[in-house]
């Protein structure tokens, strides 16, 4: 059967896109669907490019009042969101340009795309006028939107979610966030730098619990220095807003917290009922995920998806790799490195970013003789001279330790650091390689000489024994 496309892609968000230009690049006919009138999907218009903008601000201000000692600085009472936002137009302008740049020579479509059958698209635009097209391959990248609880009456003013919370006019002077992970973290600390007063509330015992431990504890210490409040293990009674001034969320504890705003960041649900996949035998989780395989195939050969339509991570770099991966197996090329060596990056302040195994693993994998290292980021002159006293750098080695089987750091400039870890563990280079060539004075960089020397140390110190 001749189809008219190799591959369609609906979605074009980074994995949709990524897999538009790694199929286009291997000379295959591509098309690509998207809904909205600018590509780059919830990835550049709703959330990374508008919330690391902010972000950039918030980090800005912190580090000019650690290094400005003796100068009085805080945001003047109302100050509007928007305003902290100002290079966020000019940003996801350039990006967006780059993005369409990079799809010259694949077909684009605006509209919904729904399957008519396991290799058709009907592509409906906002007129309402109808393109049927077919394809070999079909690649799913649709994305996600908030998960709003029913039991939780957002109205995008008072109750926000993670669409709205950048469409507040003023910044609040308080802040409860319902939620423990990614976003939940991210936004959280972005307003508590602000000097917003924020409250996580949680139903798991400890933030981010994907992470090693031992950052999650360094990410409550940092955020409760700050003025935040983080509340573990609790359950949510009711929400409300009091219909003067204050959200009201009550707890099962009987305990009660006030403030001007809350942001539900309670998960996101998958993108999946307007392509209505049940229709061909996709088969979905009871979380209404797409289920694929070590490839990103689904139970249909032909169909993959990537991205946060099959949930964790949900990072837009995680996604990328995902679409690239997928392309490579349905073209029968070589995926490169093992999906494990990508590294994740979390933007809270501090960052936090990791590659490879945390301790417990590599623990239940190569035994309890494995060695760890550390160095705090107040060890190292830069993070002295740049008021980074606060972060931490662990290197996980195999029994000989030499074999680097994992690297967590939290701090900013995590999530540049951990390139070096990356490019090591790829190359297979030994610990010894951070102990035996210059790196930069002063830089963070120099936390892997010391986290490397402490292995080190902790080695002959086993050895002894």
């Amino acid at each position: 059967m001749k189809y008219d496309y190799d591959f369609i892609i609906i979605g074009s968000g980074p994995g949709g896109h990524n897999a538009a230009i790694h199929a286009k690049s291997a000379g295959k006919k591509v098309a690509i669907i998207e809904k909205e009138r600018e590509i780059g999907g919830a990835c550049v218009h709703q959330g990374t490019i508008p919330s690391k903008t902010l972000r950039e601000t918030a980090s800005n201000l912190s580090r000019f009042t650690k290094s400005a000692d003796g100068f009085q600085f805080s945001l003047k009472e109302n100050v509007q969101v928007e305003s902290l936002m100002n290079r966020k137009v000019q940003v996801r302008k350039g990006h967006v340009k780059y993005m369409t740049a990079q799809l010259d020579g694949i077909d684009s479509f605006r509209g919904k795309g729904t399957f008519v059958d396991d290799h058709t698209i009907c592509i409906k635009d906002i007129k309402g006028n109808e393109t049927t097209i077919s394809g070999q391959h079909i690649i799913i990248a649709t994305g996600s939107r908030p998960r709003d609880p029913e039991e939780i009456p957002t109205d995008h003013e008072h109750i926000l979610d993670s669409d709205s919370i950048l469409s507040m006019i003023y910044l609040p002077t308080s802040l409860t966030v319902l939620g423990g992970r990614v976003i939940a973290c991210e936004y959280a600390t972005i307003f508590s730098e602000l000097g917003v007063k924020v409250t996580i509330i949680d139903t798991a015992d400890r933030p981010l619990r994907f992470l090693d431990p031992q950052l999650t504890d360094k990410f409550i210490e940092s955020f409760e220095s700050k003025n935040g409040t983080y509340m573990g293990s609790k359950k949510i009674a009711s929400v409300e807003w009091d219909g003067i001034s204050e959200v009201v969320t009550k707890l099962e504890s009987s305990e009660e917290i006030r403030s001007q705003k809350l942001f539900v960041a309670l998960g996101r649900l998958a993108n999946v009922e307007i392509l209505n996949p049940k229709k061909v035998g996709v088969e979905l989780s009871p979380r209404n995920l797409i289920l694929v395989n070590e490839n990103y195939q689904t139970n249909i050969p032909h169909i993959y998806a990537v991205g946060d339509v099959i949930g964790f991570p949900a990072l837009a770099s995680t996604s990328m790799e995902q679409g690239r991966r997928a392309i490579c197996h349905a073209l029968d090329l070589n995926m490169g490195t093992p999906f494990e060596n990508v590294p994740m990056g979390i933007y809270t302040i501090p960052e936090i970013s990791c590659i490879g195994l945390p301790e417990s693993e590599a623990r239940e994998k190569h035994g309890d003789n494995i060695v760890v290292g550390y160095a705090n980021f107040d060890e190292v002159a830069r993070g002295q001279i740049s008021g980074i006293t606060d972060g931490l750098l662990k290197i996980i080695c195999a029994e000989d330790g030499q074999t680097i089987l994992g690297v967590h750091i939290i701090g900013e400039g995590s999530t540049e650091l951990i390139h070096v870890a990356q490019m090591a563990i790829l190359g297979n280079l030994p610990l010894d390689t951070y102990i035996e060539n210059v790196m930069n004075f002063p830089t963070l960089a120099e936390a892997y000489r010391v986290a490397a020397l402490d292995v080190r140390n902790n080695y002959l110190k086993n050895h002894k024994k």
